[in-house]
């Protein structure tokens, strides 16, 4: 009979985090994976450089996870982004800091991450199984008391779920975890892609006439069926050949998944905004100041230079003024084209399915969960950690610091516990 003390079911982020807690706690820890190596998607994280957290305060990292943040508090409170840093500093990796407080190791290259956290699962003797997959979880009473793998069953009093959310599947997250959970009474929050390119059906974007065109530090909004501004995000965007794309449209797409599901899945209106850092009257006044200047040239050369080409000719066709010269310009066009600039709006139709996209938002129902501890409290024993989790953040290092905080806390909460939890009679198992 093989018994551990914890055992740890994935791992990826958040299950090695958890495994090397566990284990610096003094338990007795095996690590399940399915893969044939650990930390399969976080290679890919960060484009392949991976960006391990984020150089920022809790309530700033929080305000960065529109997903369920405010849940992590007391979680950040015990092991935070400054203690995942401290980690992998004072074991011979080196962060370095880029833009909007995104951490990466110097060598650039997510192995090196992924490298230092299975040194450490090495030194702490945690024990891996590598290519297996966990069918069940074992329990009685409603207390943990192991794994079913196909051919074996393994005992411990305290199991952390840490398989992942949907994306990526190639990476063996298939919601393996979700199942697993659902069978032992938790809720599952609906799933949705999040940090995900956005699709629009749109007649522009049908005929390609903006494909390519990468807009620098604009504001894109979402609204609600009536209106109202739900999330807007001032990033750059890149308008593709299905849609928008780039920072922008990454971080609205959750909110246009959510939008989609509340009114029965009706295109979703968005709204660009090309100079946010200006006042409508403030952008009126720059065009009347433009034209003015240059009476007998053609609106597009006297304007020349104040938008990218490309979206300048759109709005201009679009308010029917690409064959009028500047003096020709009447107020009534000026405030066309001024809103045509700070309030263009098209629909989005939907975004790439979660199998494509960054984050999986969704999940396991927080309902369900100690946020201190991250156990659960329907079953004693099982612990949860990781994008399995109903929390998603944006992109840029807070999914990652929420993994590892959450896996963290998981991994010694659940050594704590089997210290002093005895497995029933296993024979019944």
């Amino acid at each position: 009979m093989k018994l551990f003390d914890v055992i740890i079911v994935g791992a990826g982020t958040s299950g090695m985090m958890a495994a090397i807690a566990a284990a610096e706690s003094g338990s007795k820890t095996l690590l399940i994976e399915k893969n044939k190596r650990v930390g399969k998607k976080l290679l890919l994280t960060g484009g392949g450089r991976c960006n391990v957290t984020n150089n920022r305060s809790a309530d700033e990292i929080i305000a960065h996870i529109p997903g369920n943040g405010k849940f992590l508090y007391s979680a950040f409170s015990q092991f935070n982004n400054y203690d995942i840093m401290e980690f992998f500093e004072s074991n011979g990796t080196h962060l370095k800091e880029e833009d909007h407080g995104r951490m990466f190791p110097v060598t650039d290259r997510s192995k090196t991450i992924v490298e230092t956290l299975f040194e450490q699962l090495q030194k702490l003797n945690v024990t891996i199984y590598t290519e297996a997959k966990v069918e069940k979880l074992l329990h009685k009473d409603q207390q943990i008391i192991g794994v079913a793998l196909e051919k074996e069953k393994i005992y411990a009093p305290c199991v952390i779920l840490t398989t992942g959310g949907r994306t990526y599947p190639s990476t063996g997250a298939t919601g393996d975890g979700y199942k697993l959970a659902k069978r032992v009474g938790h809720t599952i929050s609906h799933l949705y892609a999040t940090e995900s390119p956005i699709i629009s059906n749109d007649d522009f974007i049908q005929k390609k006439v903006l494909q390519g065109l990468s807009l620098r530090d604009v504001s894109l909004s979402v609204l609600n069926n009536k209106g109202k501004v739900i999330i807007e995000h001032q990033m750059d965007l890149l308008f593709t050949h299905f849609g928008v794309s780039g920072p922008a449209a990454l971080r609205c797409s959750s909110f246009v998944n959510q939008e989609l599901e509340r009114n029965g899945h009706k295109p979703v209106e968005l709204v660009l905004d090309a100079m946010p850092q200006k006042s409508t009257t403030e952008l009126k006044n720059d065009l009347q100041s433009k034209l003015l200047e240059q009476p007998d040239k053609s609106v597009k050369n006297a304007l020349k230079n104040f938008l990218p080409e490309r979206l300048l000719d759109y709005m201009l066709d679009k308010t029917d003024l690409n064959d009028s010269s500047a003096k020709q310009v009447t107020e009534k066009k000026l405030d066309e084209l001024t809103k045509q600039i700070k309030d263009f709006k098209f629909t989005a139709e939907k975004t790439f399915p979660i199998e494509k996209s960054f984050v999986t938002g969704g999940g396991i129902s927080l309902k369900g969960i100690q946020p201190k501890t991250m156990e659960s409290k329907l079953v004693n024993g099982l612990f949860f950690a990781g994008e399995l989790l109903d929390i998603n953040g944006y992109t840029g290092g807070y999914n990652v610091t929420a993994a590892f905080v959450t896996g963290h806390v998981a991994g010694t909460h659940a050594a704590e516990v089997a210290e002093y939890t005895y497995l029933p009679p296993l024979d019944e198992a």
